[in-house]
């Protein structure tokens, strides 16, 4: 392999695996999303009571796969934590009923929920997933005919209720838009206690009731979510070059890691690799191999994971051919971060170790 060869293949493999490892960061700051999809109302459980009749008629009510759409805005707190407010809508048609109830129409809800999300930190650069419960107000409205045994209806009417959540979904960042993020999500959404309607009976001249039992949804939705205070990630350092016969200056690799892992992954092994060749095609006086890490964890136990990524990346270089004694280790924890952060911030492009040919 050529010189400029081997500088092109180190400088994509190392900013590849700076753009992967910032790909995938818990939200700090402001955030919205809106996603869209699916909703399974349960079968309700229904008493319909009539003026002067010899008593109130009970059934249910099936309901066909309806839509629901969301808007979300929120704050992220860098450390996977998010508070989120909602505002959601979701509608189904009445579909089948049993031999004691027969309805036709629709039910739509809409409600305002206050949510708390965590994002897990899997170790992926490509996906986050994440869960969370909410809490809120829902409005409920009936626009619907109905039939029982002897009589016909209809309710027209909107009653309020206390409403609950449980979310989980996936988040994957798009690269080339960088806090952009499209989203996979399921929730299981309920309106809470019973609800009562005036219903117009035909033949009946005071109101009727239409009582109904807790709504339950269950929504499968996709959309996408905006971060508005991602950092672009800044490229690896690339490896200097010196006109010939003057000697070359120090040539800079950099190895990324997970969070609070120090094992190298196949794209910093692939780094490792052509740094080690490098110092066959140059004259290499001194390899300095210098650890780092994000603010996330105590200065004492940072310089320490600091140390194990250094020693990491020296036994590869090792196995790659190069001498042990040509190799001086240093840990330097959360200092000299490339990318300053406060306390506590899992920041990717921090979490490095400096291969220096001298």
């Amino acid at each position: 392999m050529s010189r400029k060869s081997l500088f092109a293949t180190t400088l994509l493999a190392a900013s590849f695996i700076g753009w992967c490892g910032a790909s995938a960061q818990p939200v700090t700051g402001l955030y919205i999303g809106a996603v869209g999809g699916a909703n399974f109302l349960q079968r309700e459980q229904v008493r319909v009571a009539v003026p002067g009749s010899s008593g109130p008629r009970y059934g249910s009510s099936g309901f066909e796969t309806g839509y629901v759409g969301i808007g979300s805005v929120g704050y992220g707190f860098g450390n996977g934590l998010r508070l989120e407010a909602e505002g959601n809508y979701r509608r189904n048609d009445y579909g089948r009923g049993n031999a004691a109830l027969a309805t036709n129409g629709r039910e739509s809800k809409y409600g305002a929920m206050g949510n708390v999300l965590f994002d897990l930190d899997v170790g992926s650069p490509y996906v986050y997933p994440y869960i969370g419960a909410g809490a809120g107000y829902a409005w409920v409205d009936q626009r619907a005919g109905f039939s029982v045994p002897g009589y016909n209806g209809r309710i027209d009417g909107r009653e309020g209720n206390f409403a609950y959540q449980a979310i989980a979904g996936l988040s994957f960042p798009i690269p080339p838009v960088v806090g952009l993020s499209l989203v996979a999500e399921y929730r299981y959404y309920a309106v809470a206690g019973d609800r009562t309607y005036a219903a117009g009976v035909s033949g009946v001249a005071a109101a009727g009731q239409y009582k109904t039992r807790s709504d339950y949804n269950h929504s499968l939705m996709l959309g996408l979510h905006y971060a508005f205070n991602v950092v672009p990630p800044p490229m690896a350092a690339a490896p200097a070059t010196a006109p010939v016969p003057a000697a070359e200056a120090a040539r800079t690799y950099l190895v990324f890691f997970d969070w609070d892992r120090a094992d190298l992954t196949p794209r910093a092994r692939q780094v490792v690799a052509e740094a080690a060749r490098a110092t066959t095609r140059t004259q290499v006086t001194r390899i300095e191999v210098n650890g780092y890490t994000d603010a996330s964890g105590t200065a004492g136990y940072n310089r320490g994971l600091s140390v194990r990524r250094a020693d990491a990346v020296a036994n590869e270089l090792v196995r790659n051919g190069v001498p042990r004694a040509a190799i001086g280790t240093q840990g330097f924890g959360e200092t000299n971060p490339l990318v300053p952060t406060a306390a506590g911030v899992r920041e990717p492009q921090n979490r490095r170790v400096q291969i220096i040919l001298r």
